[in-house]
């Protein structure tokens, strides 16, 4: 058929009639459109790569002709290749558009990087495959992690009062990820400061439950071992009925009413 164009109101040339565009234009049209996107775009059917444009060549660091024709599960790590077959088996055979996901791939030179991948069913050409876009989260996942560093060195403040003697407050809210969050770094944080002893105030922490318990118990157990004595602050009757509860001995727990009385009796 042959494609017929006039000039329109705006003196862009438009289709006229009911003249359609051939389904080759469409496909040259579309692969010139993927091909200057900043997006790493493979299409793949049956693990085999059938095209890939050159931002992806470039994110994968290879040229295109070693990149189309090798094997898709190449890219991933072995932990979740199991994972991406099952998700591929579903675009190929249920036509399910995969969700996007975080994993992570391995560039041609080997190095790994994070990724979102979102993938779905396409044709190309007559081939029925898989249109997978890969977004590198690499900056974003590192400038988190710092973040999260930063986060952490404010919320365990660890402040020295006096020779061998410093105070932990705590506050706000202890969940699974915080208690094992001060447990992994407090050890870290009193290695050579020479304390022999360590008051924690818990006055400011808002919920009293068996998390908690058990991690004043753990912590106090890590402490021992440290040869740096506990000393327990703003311990409120409702934590000590929590840990009953949870069936966790804290009689070996060495509490005071506040920081104030617990300086004072380590002074004396």
């Amino acid at each position: 058929m042959k494609t017929i164009y006039e000039k329109g109101s705006g003196g862009v040339e438009q289709l006229r009639g009911n003249d359609e565009i051939s389904v080759i234009q469409k496909e040259a049209m579309y692969q010139q459109i993927v091909e200057y996107s900043f997006e790493t775009t493979v299409i793949h059917s049956r693990h085999k790569v059938l095209y890939i444009n050159q931002s992806g060549a470039d994110f994968l660091r290879a040229p295109k002709e070693s990149i189309i024709g090798a094997n898709i599960l190449d890219l991933f790590m072995n932990d979740y290749k199991d994972i991406i077959v099952e998700r591929i088996r579903r675009n190929e055979e249920e036509n399910i558009v995969g969700q996007l996901i975080e994993t992570k791939v391995y560039r041609m030179d080997g190095t790994l990087v994070e990724v979102e991948l979102y993938c779905h069913p396409v044709y190309f050409g007559e081939t029925k495959a898989i249109q997978s876009i890969v977004r590198d989260i690499t900056p974003r996942k590192e400038a988190q992690r710092k973040l999260r560093q930063v986060i952490d060195e404010v919320s365990i403040p660890l402040v020295p009062v006096l020779d061998g003697i410093a105070v932990l407050p705590l506050v706000g809210m202890m969940d699974q990820y915080r208690s094992e969050q001060v447990l992994d770094s407090l050890p870290k944080k009193v290695q050579g400061r020479h304390l022999t002893h360590l008051i924690i105030d818990v006055s400011g922490i808002y919920n009293f439950d068996e998390v908690v318990a058990q991690f004043l118990y753990r912590i106090n157990a890590i402490m021992r071992l440290l040869g740096i004595t506990l000393i327990y602050t703003g311990f409120r009757p409702e934590l000590a009925q929590k840990a009953v509860q949870a069936g966790i001995e804290i009689s070996s727990v060495k509490t005071m009413t506040n920081v104030k009385m617990a300086l004072r009796m380590l002074m004396e």
